[in-house]
């Protein structure tokens, strides 16, 4: 490795990189209004085009130059968009998305809605870690990005980096899991197919995750698991490396 000292270009290009990203560091997109297939109709949002990354001063930025920011438990998570100006997703808004991405024949496979798999992102264990917005995988099959019906796309909502949700449908006023759910409900139900079929990713039939917070997505070894109707739950202090979180605006 050498010693040398950086040059003033070698300076003036971390620079550029920093200040780059910081002028790139609002990038949203808009999740037209929803219904779900329960009948709930999730009104239009703009969401994080990428999860969250930290900037030098601390902060929750919105970039696809810097990798996510994991290592940060729920609560934390939570703060750090409230911080930032935002909110952090929320389990109605994720459904609203996933339902949306998987109407949309771009979105899968072979084309054509319901043909071939849902793409899923990063899940292979091809990476050591989470990966910033612009990393392009080498396997194609781990397609990181996601079309909105409006056109608008959205990154890593299938795989990468798992995302903290804020469950407004089972959750206390911190957004913490209080309460049971079965198969009826819309977190489970949403999906057009069962657990680990069509690219869907895995979820229970059932739930108890009472004091537990809700993660979605999958993460870079994630494998079949991956997928945007991926769900699990982790303990809210959790500060893993394979957990970010996504933040959100109103219009």
């Amino acid at each position: 490795m050498s010693t040398d000292s950086p040059t003033l270009d070698d300076l003036y290009g971390q620079g550029a990189e920093a200040a780059d990203a910081e002028a790139t560091s609002d990038l949203f997109v808009t999740v037209p209004e929803t219904t779900l297939p329960c009948g709930t109709v999730v009104p239009s949002f703009k969401v994080a085009q990428y999860a969250a990354s930290k900037s030098d001063e601390g902060k929750a930025i919105i970039t696809a130059s810097l990798k996510p920011w994991v290592n940060i438990n729920y609560h934390d998570a939570k703060q750090a968009c409230q911080d930032a100006g935002y909110s952090l997703i929320t389990e109605t808004q994720w459904l609203a998305i996933a339902h949306n991405v998987a109407n949309v024949d771009t979105n899968w496979t072979k084309g054509k809605v319901g043909e071939g798999k849902l793409f899923r992102g990063i899940r292979k264990g091809n990476v050591s870690g989470a990966q910033a917005g612009d990393f392009e995988p080498t396997n194609k099959k781990e397609r990181r990005w996601l079309t909105l019906s409006n056109g608008e796309q959205i990154c890593d909502m299938n795989g990468n980096v798992f995302s903290w949700v804020f469950d407004d449908l089972h959750g206390d006023e911190n957004g913490v899991i209080n309460k049971s759910f079965d198969s009826s409900d819309p977190s489970l139900s949403t999906a057009p197919y069962p657990s680990l079929e069509k690219g869907m990713g895995w979820r229970p039939t059932s739930a108890n995750w009472s004091g537990n917070a809700l993660i979605r997505g999958g993460y870079w070894s994630s494998d079949d698991d991956a997928g945007v109707f991926y769900l699990n739950y982790g303990w809210p202090d959790l500060d893993g490396s394979y957990v970010g979180f996504r933040c959100t605006k109103s219009l």
